[in-house]
């Protein structure tokens, strides 16, 4: 799959139930990688992890504003790249002062990013047109 395309486009209502469904599809993918040499079981799990902490941030801000919204998860892997991108339709954050979480109390908040930037290679929020995009970028 590393020298070919995958798209995976998912939309779902700002309801967490659908989280399992997004972490699963994660795994799967991972697990469905051609040519990739790494810990196949590791990036399975991180994958997961990621897409349900940013679902779930997605979810959570955005059922602030509009409680009948949707998120939109994209997964697109190319040229030993993945690329996911989560829209939501929040208020918005800037992700530079998102401070470190505190170990001490791990359900604060912040975790979610913590682990997404630790995992993963690359991690930007814009605002584009009518949404926010959370884009996030793992080299394979």
């Amino acid at each position: 799959m590393c020298n070919s395309v995958l798209q995976v486009d998912v939309i779902i209502p700002t309801q967490t139930k659908y989280l399992d469904l997004i972490g699963s599809i994660g795994e799967h993918i991972a697990k469905d990688i051609d040519d990739f040499s790494g810990d196949r079981e590791a990036l399975a799990y991180h994958l997961n992890l990621v897409l349900t902490e940013a679902t779930t941030n997605a979810i959570k801000h955005a059922t602030l504003t509009t409680p009948k919204d949707t998120v939109r998860i994209t997964i697109h892997i190319q040229d030993n790249e993945l690329n996911i991108k989560v829209y939501d339709h929040g208020q918005g954050f800037d992700l530079e002062t998102v401070p470190l979480p505190d170990f001490e109390q791990p359900e604060e908040s912040g975790m979610g990013l913590y682990f997404i930037r630790t995992f993963m290679d690359s991690v930007t929020y814009t605002k584009q047109d009518d949404c926010n995009v959370l884009e996030i970028t793992k080299y394979l």
